[in-house]
């Protein structure tokens, strides 16, 4: 019974710490936890606490007792456009900050049943974005808001089949928030004011996660997961404030006012190769290599239930991308551990494809983080990461209500940080 009312209790500051999260570095490997500060090299071969149960589940196996991680971090984005001479609306050398600033937070929990069985849940978003632009800028007919939020739920479990070789998996549940808005350019009469066109929408979508451990010997460690695709399939009526008459007589033609809305997006599936070495006690080196399957999130399946159903394939034109990091711990005294690491992530998109939605180029992150022990049961941990985005140039025309858009992001990065506190019982 004791055991049970510690696992119910968990389970209500799972629901209550987990919040969704949302960036313009979409794919988020950072979730507070102390793995940060590597820049997530290393996370599925550490097994190094409770959040190994997303990182790698088969390194549960690894957790001599059983264990709750709990994170909070801050996302701090700094996004601005500068427009070049070229765009039809905007003045050259105009920029705004798009970028959205969020709280996110993560739970994780590992259950020790047997000395080969773990049980695990995760809570947490490792996919978004979010950015916001003025009423004015430059590319407002193109888009002036879009938020793609998620929070997934991960049961697991683990099973230690020999001293050098664990394997775990568990199904993945992911609720999707999407909100969507663009201005209209109304044209007739001269001078009107803008309208808008604005998408608000929840989805619910179910995947997998799995992973294998080898550690063939004392101190070397192999990591490899798998995330699957996961559809999230978004359905409203799309609104529209003051379309103007020349667009709502087109609309009206075509049946489009007050017509239903489907869009789904593939969450791209996700391979992760980690490798983990404890050089000696107190320093340890840690790497990633990784591919993501962008090219699918790219192709988003529209419908539209109206009195001339419509359906096809919009291709954002995205591509597979590829991941590597390194990072290093350091055991700089008996209660202190320190960690560093760096990054890379491949572009998304090639330059003459990218949209204001994607303000994302070649990622580089930069990482620090340090952990201290209060006692044998309790960690506390702070980190700090910097997600360089890149310039990202845009230069896209879309007709002549939306025109040209020609410029670049700069400063465009992203700011982590983070705390974390791991409870041993």
């Amino acid at each position: 019974m004791k055991t049970w009312r510690c696992l119910a209790w968990l389970g209500i500051v799972l629901i209550l710490l987990a919040s969704p999260a949302g960036a313009g570095g979409l794919w988020l490997y950072e979730n507070g936890t102390p793995d940060l500060g590597t820049a997530g090299a290393g996370r599925a071969a550490m097994a190094l606490d409770a959040s190994t149960a997303f990182g790698n589940p088969a390194g549960m196996t690894k957790l001599e007792r059983s264990q709750f991680l709990g994170a909070f971090q801050l996302i701090l984005p700094s996004i601005h456009f500068n427009v070049e001479a070229g765009s039809t609306f905007g003045r050259p050398g105009e920029t705004g900050n798009a970028g959205v600033s969020l709280p996110s937070a993560s739970g994780f929990y590992v259950h020790k049943i047997s000395p080969d069985w773990r049980l695990g849940v995760s809570l947490l978003s490792y996919l978004g974005l979010g950015v916001q632009y003025s009423d004015q800028w430059a590319g407002r007919y193109y888009l002036q808001a879009s938020r793609l939020l998620t929070m997934a739920l991960i049961p697991s479990a683990a099973y230690k089949v020999n001293d050098w070789l664990s394997v775990g998996a568990g199904p993945t549940f992911i609720v999707g928030k999407l909100k969507q808005s663009s201005a209209i350019n109304k044209v007739l009469p001269p001078g009107a004011p803008d309208g808008r066109l604005t998408l608000n929408s929840w989805a619910f979508g179910v995947g997998g996660l799995a992973g294998v451990l080898l550690e063939p010997r004392q101190g070397t460690r192999f990591g490899v997961t798998y995330n699957s695709p996961v559809d999230l399939k978004f359905d409203d009526v799309v609104s529209t404030d003051g379309p103007g008459p020349v667009l709502s007589a087109i609309l009206r033609t075509r049946g489009l006012l007050g017509s239903k809305v489907d869009m789904t997006y593939t969450i791209p599936q996700q391979v992760m190769v980690s490798a983990y070495q404890q050089i000696t006690g107190k320093f340890s080196l840690m790497a990633n290599f990784g591919w993501q399957n962008w090219s699918q999130f790219g192709k988003i399946n529209v419908s539209i239930e109206s009195d001339n159903p419509t359906s096809l394939t919009a291709d954002a034109k995205l591509k597979d991308t590829w991941h590597a990091a390194i990072g290093a711990q350091y055991r700089l005294a008996p209660a202190w551990l320190l960690s560093l690491g760096f990054a890379y992530d491949s572009s998304a998109v090639g330059d003459a494809d990218r949209i204001p939605a994607l303000p994302v180029d070649r990622q580089l992150r930069y990482a620090v983080g340090i952990q201290y022990d209060w006692n044998r049961d309790v960690t506390w941990g702070l980190a700090y990461e910097f997600a360089d985005l890149g310039n990202a140039p845009i230069n896209v025309h879309r007709g002549p209500l939306a025109g040209r858009l020609t410029g670049d992001y700069s400063p465009n990065h992203i700011q982590f940080v983070a705390t974390n506190l791991i409870w041993k019982f």
